[in-house]
């Protein structure tokens, strides 16, 4: 972390630091997303409607070995924020090499432990005949990068914790970059399907772990790869999965409901699933742009919430303002156009209206999510372990009940409101939390959530 770092975390202006922080987070999530869509868009363009159906059903695969990933990084990347709030800088070098060497030796076990159950999983993600086997070719070629995929979610939160947003969204940019180049080839030239669109995805990954693996090395004043700095201690364990566990349940619970989802939907047919699949890619764009906003300025309230409280209180108001802005920017776009956003995927017109109809419902809860992340970001922050824990489980707990009950009574729309619900009752949750332990974090922190 150099000066200029430094400067963005304890003295510029707090917009300023927000957008330092926040702005290249949020061109990188983006740009994740648009190659998420453009997956489906080249697939889409094969004309298979089992093809896009296994890329949704994948969905959950992806986010449980995304979730180690983020066990890890954000983990060790909020206690690397604080470290350097308390100025500790010699233990940043023993956290980044732990975080380095752990997320590798979590994707051999997932590699290990996955292609022999390959079926079994397959099974369990809620394949049908017709998509069994796409299904099947996505889920072993991710299990055997589940490395590099793992390691690259690691180190972009790494990176970002010391303060290099910049190198951090360069990271993301190229892997997008090298995803959407491989995958233009090995559909249109080699025309290999689901496995061209998975390998893009982990050679993607892979080639931004060396980019990241290449700052901590040799440009990071504080950050290393070296194994000689490797140190499991009881206080870097303690610190990385106080954090670490509640973040990877939240994403297990995240692919958990959207695996419970898919087999309730398959209830109503392949095009409700890839109607799904396709509404939730574009709703990633706006989500996925608030949760940019939101985990940027995770190392800001971290550092602050060491090294100046007060200023921690105005990050956090700013962040709110700013949330609520682009919630009413991207639903006023989405109402506008959504039939001509499905309709770049398919030209299906049942598809086409189950797409958009579950594009509108699902952004009604936009600023409500925006503003969970917000929670969820304070709290990981500021080391709130049980706070963290229970928003990591409460949407997922409220979504099954909501599920079963919704479909009984209303079928097709009440699965797909039941999101919705689930997303207010995570956002009051989190508000409470907050209010409760707005003493803890700082007293003047009540000022917030009245």
């Amino acid at each position: 972390m150099d000066a200029e770092n430094l400067h963005y975390f304890e003295k510029a202006p707090i917009a300023k630091a927000v957008a330092h922080f926040a702005v290249p987070m949020m061109l990188g999530t983006s740009m994740s997303v648009i190659y998420s869509i453009l997956n489906a868009y080249f697939l889409g363009t094969l004309g298979n409607t089992a093809m896009l159906t296994a890329l949704a059903l994948t969905l959950p695969l992806f986010a449980v070995i995304m979730a180690l990933g983020n066990l890890i990084g954000m983990g060790s990347g909020t206690f690397i924020s604080r470290l350097l709030g308390e100025k500790r800088y010699e233990d940043l070098k023993h956290v980044s090499s732990f975080a380095f060497y752990s997320s590798l030796v979590l994707g051999l076990i997932v590699m290990a432990v996955g292609l022999p159950l390959i079926n079994p999983i397959v099974h369990s993600l809620g394949a049908t005949p017709e998509s069994f086997g796409f299904t099947k070719d996505y889920v072993t070629i991710m299990l055997i990068g589940s490395p590099f995929v793992i390691l690259f979610f690691t180190l972009e939160n790494i990176v970002r914790s010391e303060g290099a947003a910049i190198t951090s969204m360069i990271g993301m940019i190229l892997s997008v970059v090298v995803n959407i180049i491989i995958d233009a080839i090995v559909i249109f030239i080699f025309h290999w399907g689901v496995i061209g669109v998975a390998s893009a995805t982990v050679i993607s990954n892979l080639v931004a772990s060396v980019f990241y693996a290449f700052h901590m090395g040799y440009k990071s004043q504080f950050l290393t790869v070296s194994v000689k700095w490797f140190k499991a201690s009881k206080e870097i364990m303690s610190n990385v999965f106080k954090i670490g566990v509640p973040v990877f349940i939240m994403s297990i619970f995240l692919g958990a409901m959207s695996l419970i989802l898919n087999h309730f939907l398959v209830e109503y047919g392949d095009q409700a699933v890839a109607g799904y699949g396709i509404s939730s890619r574009l709703l990633q764009f706006p989500e996925f742009i608030l949760m940019g906003l939101c985990e940027g300025v995770v190392p800001l309230i971290a550092f602050s919430f060491t090294a100046n409280k007060l200023r921690m209180k105005h990050t956090i108001g700013f962040t709110i303002k700013a949330i609520l802005a682009l919630a009413v920017v991207f639903g006023v776009v989405v109402y506008l156009i959504s039939d001509h956003l499905i309709g770049l995927f398919t030209n299906d017109p049942q598809l086409i209206e189950m797409g958009s109809y579950i594009l509108h419902v699902t952004f009604l809860s936009l600023f409500i999510t925006g503003m969970t992340s917000l929670f969820v970001g304070i709290f990981q922050a500021t080391a709130q372990g049980t706070a963290a824990f229970v928003m990591s489980v409460i949407q997922g707990i409220t979504l099954i009940p909501v599920l079963y009950i919704a479909n009984r009574l209303n079928g097709f729309h009440g699965v797909v409101w039941s999101l919705v619900i689930a997303d207010v009752v995570a956002f009051l949750v989190g508000a409470i939390m907050l209010y409760i332990l707005r003493n803890k974090l700082q007293p003047d922190l009540e000022n917030l959530v009245h």
